[in-house]
């Protein structure tokens, strides 16, 4: 009696079609698996987007009433054009002393931008900002009389930061200079939450 060893991989030659179907089918329920499993991957080769009907949208008025009786500070609602939605409301403290109020809004191309609003310094607000890294000031930029100082996130962002009635005010984000200029004076014109 004999024993046999493990079976041969039979050569390429005695394949048949039912072998290379079968193999294809395999491969056909990995696809899909993967697909499945990165469903909301995309592929765009301009650069990022932003879906901006998969975010939530948030009533700015209402949250930062909400906020406005433990802040110390006073807060605006930015009065933004139609078309652009805000997608968050928060409070957050920053590691140096001071809390700040983030207000995060989508322009209507997809774009990102955030306003600020705090009681912290200006040195600490940019720092927790920029990460804790540098950001190399870039001078300063008027917008109907209210003068920011424009900063270089980590990230290449533009950071502006100006001082409006004994409140800090900070922009950044992704978007273009005019969407800064618009969402500066919207903060600045801002209706103030009473506390």
């Amino acid at each position: 009696m004999s024993e046999s060893g493990p079976s041969a991989k039979p050569p390429r030659s005695a394949l048949t079609m039912r072998d290379m179907v079968g193999a294809l089918v395999v491969l056909a329920l990995v696809v899909l698996a993967a697909g499945g499993v990165s469903r909301s991957c995309t592929f765009a080769p301009t650069g990022p987007t932003v879906d901006g009907s998969r975010l939530p949208t948030v009533a700015v008025a209402a949250e930062l009433t909400r906020l406005a009786p433990g802040s110390t500070f006073p807060l605006r609602v930015p009065a933004v054009p139609d078309g652009w939605r805000a997608n968050a409301v928060n409070r957050t403290s920053i590691p140096e002393g001071g809390r700040v109020v983030s207000t995060g809004f989508l322009t209507p191309d997809g774009r990102y931008l955030r306003l600020q609003q705090g009681d912290a310094t200006e040195e600490a607000m940019l720092r927790a900002e920029a990460g804790g890294g540098a950001a190399p000031a870039q001078g300063t930029v008027d917008v109907e009389g209210q003068q920011w100082v424009a900063y270089t996130g980590e990230r290449a962002e533009p950071i502006w930061i100006t001082d409006l009635d004994g409140v800090r005010l900070l922009v950044t984000g992704s978007a273009s200079d005019a969407d800064f200029r618009t969402l500066a004076v919207a903060a600045v014109r801002g209706e103030v939450v009473s506390r």
